[in-house]
């Protein structure tokens, strides 16, 4: 069969256009950290997260194609075994030692159950104990955790040094602005009385100085108690412009009776940015995505 060189040529480019630039493979561990890392590694380097959209990072089952891919990875980013209990094991062992970059040490109580080699399945999300690991909602967090995945990818062969250095000081930059823009605009939320459904918005509000008077449960994949609950009614009774910031990961059943004859705002913000697309400024746009739904309290 004759192949004339116009269509051997057409070929190579079509071949061309389909390989990726760069064979470097990362993994993270959820949307958040994905976003971070292509804020760094830009749209040269293959980026994967392991929790898909709409799943909680505390008891996902993670899949064979997903160990695999651990596996393949150059480098794995994830936030550590008090967030996402299901790969405490697996990354805080040997197989992947080299690879991994946590960014928060495990908590006493995590570090006594791995010593003791309790089972994985009573692992929950406790933010009784330890420090809170929602650190990428604070964009002050973002930028060390930023500088953390550059610090990685920078020790990885055939890495273009240059190009991550200009991608951190872009990211570093833009984070700036849009900060000072969302710090001015979060203004207008004084004397407004913030509620979130569990404690993932704290770090958030801590950073822009906003009035948090109360979390609904401290364990947001239990109800919960009866005692709780008639204190969190009686802060949101005496509060000024009371405002319920819930996540759609969620069961809303018991938070919506828990309002219910109540006169408070409720506004939905998602910590696990299921849909920001996965760009380089995907971080800021997930900072503007919960600076929205705050500033969706304000009264009408």
């Amino acid at each position: 069969m004759n192949v004339s060189k116009t269509t051997l040529a057409l070929g190579l480019a079509a071949l061309v256009a389909t390989t990726p630039v760069s064979a470097t493979n990362i993994v993270a561990s959820i949307k958040p950290i994905e976003l971070v890392v292509k804020a760094v590694a830009g749209d040269n380097m293959n980026v994967s997260t392991i929790v898909p959209p709409g799943s909680s990072p505390h008891n996902y089952s993670m899949k064979p194609s997903q160990r695999r891919a651990l596996e393949q990875a150059d480098a794995i980013f994830w936030v550590g075994p008090d967030m996402e209990t299901f790969l405490s094991r697996l990354l805080g062992g040997t197989e992947f030692a080299g690879k991994v970059v946590a960014f928060t040490e495990p908590s006493a109580k995590e570090a006594k159950t791995h010593h003791e080699h309790d089972n994985d399945h009573h692992h929950g999300h406790d933010h009784g104990d330890g420090e809170d690991p929602h650190l990428w909602v604070d964009p002050g967090m973002a930028l060390e955790m930023a500088r953390a995945v550059h610090t990685r990818l920078s020790t990885l062969d055939g890495i273009n040094t240059a190009e991550l250095d200009a991608n951190l000081e872009r990211f570093e930059q833009n984070l700036h602005k849009a900060e000072q823009t969302i710090k001015a605009s979060l203004s207008q939320l004084d004397g407004t009385s913030l509620f979130a459904y569990h404690n993932a918005f704290e770090r958030f509000a801590e950073h822009y100085e906003l009035d948090l008077a109360g979390v609904l449960t401290l364990n947001p994949e239990l109800s919960p108690g009866a005692r709780h609950i008639a204190e969190v009614q009686s802060k949101l009774r005496k509060a000024n412009q009371p405002c319920l910031l819930t996540e759609p990961q969620f069961n809303r059943q018991w938070w919506r009776s828990i309002t219910e004859g109540l006169h408070v705002t409720v506004s939905t913000w998602d910590p696990l940015a299921t849909d920001i697309e996965s760009t380089a400024n995907g971080y800021i746009e997930f900072q503007q995505s919960i600076a929205d739904a705050a500033l969706e309290c304000l009264p009408k």
